[in-house]
C-alpha cells in the first residue's frame, strides 16, 4: 500500500530531527531512519496500529516509535497525518479533513 505524508508531518518530523541534532547530530539520523523504517512496514501492515483513543473510529491509527506517536489514516492509501511526542496533546486541528 501506498504511503504518503502530508506536510505538517514532514514538518514535524524536520523539526523534532533539528532538536535532536543540536545536542547529537548522529542520534537525529539515527532517529530519522528508525522513524521512515517503522512507517515502510505500515505499507505491508496498515492496521498494525492501534486505534487513535482521541478519535475512535478504525480509520485513524497510530504506531509508537519510541516517545514519538506517528498517526496515520488508512483507505486506498496510508497517509502519515502527524508525529507527535506522545506527552503532548493531539491537536485535532492536525487530522486536517479526517477527524
Amino acid at each position: 500500500m501506498k504511503v504518503v505524508w502530508s506536510p505538517l508531518a514532514l514538518e514535524r518530523v524536520e523539526d523534532i530531527a533539528r532538536y535532536i541534532a543540536e545536542d547529537k547530530p548522529d542520534a537525529a539520523v539515527e532517529w530519522v531512519e528508525g522513524l521512515f523504517n517503522t512507517v515502510e512496514r505500515l505499507s505491508d501492515f496498515p492496521q498494525s496500529g492501534r486505534v487513535v483513543p482521541e478519535v475512535g473510529g478504525r480509520r485513524i491509527r497510530e504506531v509508537m516509535f519510541g516517545a514519538y506517536r506517528i498517526i496515520y489514516s488508512v483507505s486506498d492509501q496510508i497517509d502519515i497525518l502527524t508525529v507527535r511526542r506522545s506527552s503532548q496533546l493531539l491537536r485535532m486541528s492536525e487530522l486536517g479533513d479526517e477527524n
